[in-house]
């Protein structure tokens, strides 16, 4: 009794047999496309993703915040300074931290921030809200204020992995 699947096998092993590796690749990228197949790398980085979003770590581990940030791939301060506020909530489980906790940690990568306020008053302001005020040591304007990243906040890291993980995915 034939089957099918491992006919279809047998005769793409042998019409592949004698191209090249760019030609094969070439083929195999049309044959997907023609018959609506997601290539192996599209369903791998769609399931890590998915991950990410559900907030498994999965198998990623970051030893440092330079891992993790490396991992997120974080463009301009602003993500930046959301990277390393997830280090500090998500991964060390730290309840909150302050504007300078982020600052010092991006100065050590050298990435500091010109106004960490400033730059965490923006994601304040995104809709949805990013992070949010949880708290101030004093009555002055420079008290030391604690900040959390809010549920979007979370959420926008976990993206941010997820499509560092879709360029990782070779």
């Amino acid at each position: 009794m034939a089957d099918p699947e491992l006919d279809a096998m047998a005769a793409l092993s042998e019409a592949l047999g004698p191209l090249e590796g760019t030609a094969r690749e070439r083929v195999l990228r049309w044959a997907a496309d023609k018959f609506e197949v997601p290539s192996a790398q599209n369903v791998l980085q769609r399931q890590r993703a998915t991950e990410i979003d559900e907030g498994s770590d999965g198998d990623l581990e970051f030893k440092d915040v330079g891992d993790l940030v490396h991992a997120a791939q974080p463009v301009g301060g602003p993500q930046h300074a959301l990277v390393v506020a997830y280090w500090f909530q998500e991964v060390q489980g730290q309840d909150g931290w302050s504007g300078a906790d982020i600052n010092t940690t991006l100065r050590n990568m050298g990435q500091g921030l010109a106004n960490v306020t400033t730059t965490l008053d923006s994601l304040k302001a995104k809709k949805p809200q990013l992070v949010m005020q949880v708290g101030k040591a004093g009555r002055s304007r420079q008290a030391r204020k604690t900040y959390k990243l809010t549920t979007a906040g979370v959420r926008e890291v976990r993206q941010m992995l997820a499509k560092g993980a879709d360029g990782a995915v070779s």
